[in-house]
């Protein structure tokens, strides 16, 4: 079985662990109603999306 030879450092530990950060989710404008809204999603303000009106599913989707 694998084991260490050595103890790894505080260090090189939290060096690995500075990738994990989180990120503020990206905002873009919506083109109808000019409010911020998640990028390739339906606006929640005006529900366009594209320049299209979409109308909320009527049952919860699967």
């Amino acid at each position: 079985m694998a084991v260490p030879k050595k103890k790894t450092s505080k260090a090189r530990r939290d060096k690995r662990r500075a990738q994990h950060g989180i990120e503020a989710p990206r905002v873009n404008e919506c083109p109808v109603c000019h409010q911020p809204k998640r990028p390739h999603q339906m606006c929640p303000t005006c529900k366009t999306y594209r320049g299209r009106e979409i109308e909320p599913l009527r049952t919860a989707a699967p």
